[in-house]
């Protein structure tokens, strides 16, 4: 083990000093075993060099999906704050930065929002709006600012076949780095050929250099089952929904076996969020659930459309009450955040669904007020007054509603020309067609 081990940091080395160290390094921490293995190589790599020649730099991108598992998000936070002070304390080249999703990309704005079914590995939208496109956005910040990135991965072949798989996709024999499906990005996977006991015999046996205790990483493994969830840069890395350190709504995997282990073992608390995932997976193909028009309007055979209005305003509702119950217990866990209710309010104005209001779910819930700043609230009186005009037409609502959006979207474009002939088209198809 020991020659592996010095075998892995004379390579993190090499490679640091190469190219004049002019391309960044950017490596991907979950805070699970196998990146704290990888980070600990390259800290104490680099540790016996003087600052004055450590002048590659070395970000640490750490994604929280927002609905990461709040036992283990409090760990890694705890972790990302020590790697903070210590990289400063040690003069070491290193940068810690967080990335969530954008509003409109997050899991319950889509979810509840937009209707979208629970995912699973044929529909799997979370993966690529919550986990790809944030990593992506700071890695391609870092190639506009140096031209090109190497991306340091914890992934190793040992932990799936898949995982294996896809390493060996990429792999240049004779070459240390492969390319990465971004331009000008390449990835360094120093510890792809480390099995999982030899994992764990590394990180008892030798300290975290920013003062971790290594320990509670063992404990945290010890009392619930399941890997890591890597860095997902692109759609070939399988789903860690049993991952110690996955999502706790994850529903492509049947059972989350990680969040039952951990109840088992004593985080009784957590119980309102598995029987939440668990209502989530088995309303996917509840067809009484699931409408039958998608939401770009068109029906297909054998495909069900997005959750009804009624059932998006009860899952808000459970959601709520998991997070009033855990908070008892938990007082800084929050499951969906203030900028979230709004998105979904706005999200449920605009597909005009009147039925269902955020702020009278919360109240219901918490039993107190708060304010949703949802958009002008002339024009959601407006709406509201159509649609009460049209209740025995709704396909009249519908129409106006569409001319209504046709005609704010020229003016927001500063460009009325054709507006007129646009509305007539419009008026045309729904002659041609009014359902």
């Amino acid at each position: 083990m020991k020659e592996k081990v010095d075998a892995i940091i004379k390579e993190i080395q090499e490679q640091y000093f190469e190219d004049d160290n002019e391309r960044p390094w950017i490596l991907g921490f979950s805070g699970g075993k196998d990146s704290t293995m990888l980070l600990q190589l390259v800290w104490y790599a680099l540790k016996k060099y003087p600052k004055e020649l450590l002048t590659r730099k070395i970000h640490i991108v750490c994604n929280n999906t927002l609905v990461e598992n709040p036992k283990i998000l409090d760990y890694t936070e705890d972790v990302l704050k020590k790697i903070e002070i210590a990289a400063m304390k040690q003069s070491m080249p290193i940068t810690v930065n967080r990335t969530i999703p954008k509003l409109e990309e997050t899991f319950w704005v889509n979810l509840i929002g937009k209707g979208y079914p629970a995912p699973n590995s044929i529909f799997r939208w979370c993966t690529e709006r919550m986990k790809i496109n944030p990593t992506t956005r700071f890695i391609l910040d870092k190639i506009s600012e140096s031209g090109e990135v190497i991306i340091l991965l914890g992934t190793r072949s040992d932990e799936s076949s898949s995982r294996a798989k896809s390493m060996k996709k990429y792999e240049v024999e004779g070459e240390r780095l492969r390319k990465h499906i971004l331009p000008n990005a390449y990835v360094f996977p120093p510890i792809k050929d480390i099995l999982t006991e030899e994992v764990w015999e590394y990180l008892i046996n030798v300290p975290s250099p920013w003062g971790a205790a290594n320990r509670n990483l063992v404990t945290l493994y010890r009392n619930a089952s399941g890997g890591d969830c890597p860095l997902v840069i692109d759609i070939t890395t399988p789903s860690c929904g049993n991952s110690r350190f996955g999502c706790w709504v994850c529903t492509v995997v049947k059972k989350d076996r990680s969040m039952e282990a951990l109840i088992d073992n004593g985080e009784e608390w957590m119980e309102p969020l598995s029987d939440l995932r668990d209502v989530l997976a088995a309303s996917r193909d509840d067809e009484s659930k699931r409408e039958k028009r998608r939401r770009n309007g068109k029906i297909t055979e054998g495909v069900l459309g997005p959750y009804k209005p009624y059932f998006r305003a009860e899952i808000l509702e459970s959601l709520l009450k998991a997070q009033y119950e855990i908070q008892k217990e938990q007082p800084d866990i929050i499951l969906i955040n203030y900028q979230e209710l709004v998105a979904i309010q706005v999200i449920w104005y605009r597909d005009n669904l009147f039925t269902n209001n955020v702020a009278e779910i919360y109240r219901k819930v918490y039993r107190k007020t708060i304010e949703i700043d949802a958009g002008n609230d002339n024009i959601l009186y407006e709406r509201k007054l159509l649609k009460m005009i049209c209740s025995k037409t709704p396909e009249d609502f519908d129409l106006i509603n569409n001319l209504l959006e046709i005609q704010k979207t020229k003016t927001i474009l500063m460009n009325n020309r054709g507006v007129h002939s646009v509305l007539e088209n419009q008026i045309e198809k729904f002659l041609e067609n009014p359902k």
